[in-house]
């Protein structure tokens, strides 16, 4: 399989799908630039090889063909800046003569953004027809798209028949997937997870997949309620969900038989209404009373999470473990965090992935202190459940 750090880029057109699927205002302002800049390095090494980079990205969800309001033309001038000044050009299609003439006609250092792929129903139907029609603009194809690597798209899995031997994989995904592996296929022991969020069913596939792998496994947030219900505890109006009480069950016993040491809150910080404003009280988890909710875990569950995290060699945190976007509900998480960076100071490797707890980490500035932060979602989500990432796949001839 070739490497982006050795392949030969000169004179070469280089096909790099990207996940450019960056939140636009109403002006077509680009608000948050993280995805861009997390292509950079892949970009950059093909201009310093003395290639042409080709982007290839979709943005937001066009329904029928071509709309204004989903074109790549407002992210022009911005890759242009954070490459320095380079020529950023942009072609009026994805697929076409003129926009094969644009590509063989694109001079060492210049950069051409194809537009839009989902303008074309057969990417996101993973048209092999479709798919040979964008090899036409390059040379070799470069997938750096993690967060779309879990989709049998044209652009990121299926085109990779047009390219045997001139298939790799960009900075970011490589460095997605390395990191992943350092969790699920090589970890330092003892290896934490951290689950938080909402809903137990969200993350069941998850959860189950984990206890072949992890050593201990807290569960935090929201889904705290469904196994206190299951232990036969009081939850009040906390988000539970009584479909998933026997699912509950369920991991519990597979947390023993496989050994798991498997952690949730035995306190929490109870409101009696989802607001700023909300009356609090501590009370232990499995006696909440009527009226009120559960929104962050207490104090002596704090203390016990820190304890496992801070002992730990490996930590995945995905999900919060209260409504943190809430000062009041914020300690649970805030004090994740801190431990985790505690622990990667003393030399455990530690991943946060997901949206929220990203957020997260940004909001409380723990970002520089933990080893990685995975900004996929869907495709960290399945990976982390032991699936096959099509767009991986793809690459390494799988």
């Amino acid at each position: 399989m070739q490497t982006i750090s050795t392949y030969n880029f000169k004179g070469k057109k280089a096909l790099i799908r990207v996940d450019f699927n960056v939140p636009l205002n109403e002006k077509f302002e680009i608000t948050d630039d993280t995805r861009m800049r997390a292509a950079l390095p892949t970009i950059k090494k093909v201009i310093e090889g003395g290639g042409s980079p080709i982007i290839m990205s979709h943005l937001g969800r066009p329904k029928n063909g071509p709309e204004a309001i989903f074109s790549l033309k407002p992210l022009v001038n911005h890759l242009s800046e954070l490459l320095g000044g380079a020529t950023v050009k942009i072609a009026p299609d994805c697929i076409g003569d003129e926009v094969k003439a644009m590509a063989n006609n694109i001079q060492p250092g210049e950069v051409l953004i194809l537009e839009n792929l989902r303008f074309y129903k057969e990417e996101t139907k993973g048209d092999e027809d479709f798919a040979s029609k964008l090899a036409e603009n390059g040379d070799c194809w470069i997938n750096d798209a993690f967060g779309t690597a879990h989709r049998a798209h044209a652009s990121t899995a299926v085109i990779a028949k047009n390219f045997p031997n001139d298939k790799m994989f960009g900075y970011l995904i490589e460095s997605e997937v390395e990191s992943l592996d350092k969790v699920v296929k090589a970890p330092q022991r003892p290896l934490t997870a951290i689950m938080g969020g909402a809903k137990v069913s969200s993350k069941i596939t998850i959860i189950e997949n984990l206890l072949d792998t992890v050593d201990n496994l807290i569960l935090g947030g929201g889904m705290t309620y469904t196994f206190v219900k299951a232990n036969g505890g009081k939850v009040g109006n906390s988000i539970c969900e009584d479909d998933f009480i026997e699912t509950a069950r369920n991991i519990e016993r597979l947390a023993k038989e496989k050994g798991v040491k498997l952690i949730i809150a035995t306190d929490v910080v109870a409101a009696d209404d989802f607001s700023a404003n909300a009356n609090t009280q501590i009370i232990p988890a499995n006696e909440i009373p009527d009226g009120w909710q559960g929104l962050d875990a207490g104090p002596e569950s704090i203390a016990r999470f820190k304890e496992v995290i801070e002992n730990s060699g490996t930590i995945l945190w995905n999900g919060p473990v209260g409504v943190f976007e809430i000062e009041k509900f914020a300690a649970g998480s805030r004090a994740i965090g801190e431990a985790i960076v505690e622990a990667t100071e003393k030399g455990a490797f530690s991943l946060v992935g997901g949206g929220d707890s990203v957020a997260c980490v940004n909001q409380f500035g723990f970002a520089d202190g933990v080893s990685y932060i995975s900004t996929a979602g869907g495709a960290l989500l399945e990976y982390l459940e032991g699936k096959s990432l099509p767009g991986i796949a793809a690459v390494r001839g799988e």
